[in-house]
């Protein structure tokens, strides 16, 4: 057995058969052609919690590469290994002056992660300038693209969370950077530090990244996974009943749909800051738990449980794991 805790964010203690890293497609052709056991993929692993060992092979996805396929007037098309940090990625875009992903600065986790999670964050999704991916179906043994219409993006979703699930590996992402300004600053805290300043893509995200910073605690000194739980999305009709009992709660509008602060719910519940064992909830943002140390895998998924049946018990609202648990 093997120990995965120096490769998820969580940090807890986890094993698996063996480690597999992954560099390039071939690689993974060969293991899928000599594999005995069963596998799951792992990239950052900023997005994963092992509540139990994981009985079988872990391949770690270590996939590089930036490559500039098409350039014109109005932009770039730049085809990016999976493996890559995605931080790193859009810090090479925004030192390059495009625009597009500088609102996304900091989010953790791999390239190939950004798509299955369609991760967002300050009134940007990653579908916004995705335009395509390479992935190889792990049964058929084949290369596949995939289109932006074909990922069925949606809020913290795609495909690859479906249908699509455990069925692909994805080895490479394009995205369609902007030459053009076309800031995102939608968000009253993003808009005022930017105020008066001259706006590109870095300064954008410089600004994000500080406000990162201080909201979100860094998994190098205490484990997470970032955001545990989705923001809720819900009827109209539910939003505002809400709104006549709780008048401060954060809602947005999410097109026909409101999506409310998940983070709202678990702190007006009382779990904000709060410590239990060695897990708890981190002092500056509820939505995010925290291993304090010696925390299990499983003390954590308990500890959601136990938060995610108290927001149902106040507000009549599910809340809907972000987290991908590893559960036998």
């Amino acid at each position: 057995m093997t120990s995965l805790k120096p490769f998820h964010t969580f940090a807890t203690d986890a094993d698996c058969q063996q480690l597999v890293t992954i560099y390039s497609g071939q690689d993974l052709f060969r293991y899928l052609t000599d594999r005995e056991a069963s596998f799951m993929i792992l990239g950052g692993g900023s997005n994963v919690l092992f509540a139990d060992d994981f009985d079988g092979d872990v391949l770690l996805n270590r996939i590089k590469g930036i490559e500039v396929v098409d350039e014109d007037d109005n932009g770039l098309l730049v085809s990016v290994g999976s493996g890559e940090i995605w931080h790193n990625f859009v810090m090479w875009s925004v030192g390059h002056g495009l625009w597009g992903l500088e609102n996304l600065a900091l989010i953790p986790g791999t390239v190939g992660a950004a798509p299955m999670q369609n991760i967002g964050a300050y009134g940007i999704e990653q579908d916004k300038t995705f335009h395509s991916l390479e992935a190889i179906d792990l049964e058929e043994g084949t290369r596949r693209i995939f289109y932006k219409e074909e990922c069925e993006f949606g809020y913290r979703d795609s495909f690859f969370k479906k249908e699509g699930k455990n069925n692909y590996f994805i080895t490479k992402v394009s995205y369609l950077l902007s030459k053009l300004p076309d800031p995102v600053l939608g968000y009253a805290d993003v808009a005022s530090r930017l105020e008066g300043k001259k706006i590109t893509p870095k300064a954008i995200a410089g600004e994000i990244i500080e406000i990162r910073t201080h909201k979100l605690p860094d998994p190098e000194k205490i484990g997470n996974a970032g955001s545990f739980f989705k923001n809720p999305v819900v009827e109209k009709n539910i939003a505002d009943k809400l709104k006549e009992s709780y008048p401060t709660i954060p809602c947005y509008n999410a097109g026909d749909q409101v999506k409310i602060a998940a983070g709202w719910l678990i702190e007006q519940c009382g779990f904000k800051g709060q410590v239990k064992g060695n897990t708890g909830t981190y002092m500056n943002q509820a939505l995010v738990l925290v291993n304090h140390g010696q925390a299990r895998g499983n003390e954590i998924y308990q500890y959601a449980v136990s938060i995610r049946e108290a927001v149902q018990d106040k507000f009549g609202i599910e809340l809907e794991m972000e987290v991908n648990v590893i559960r036998k």
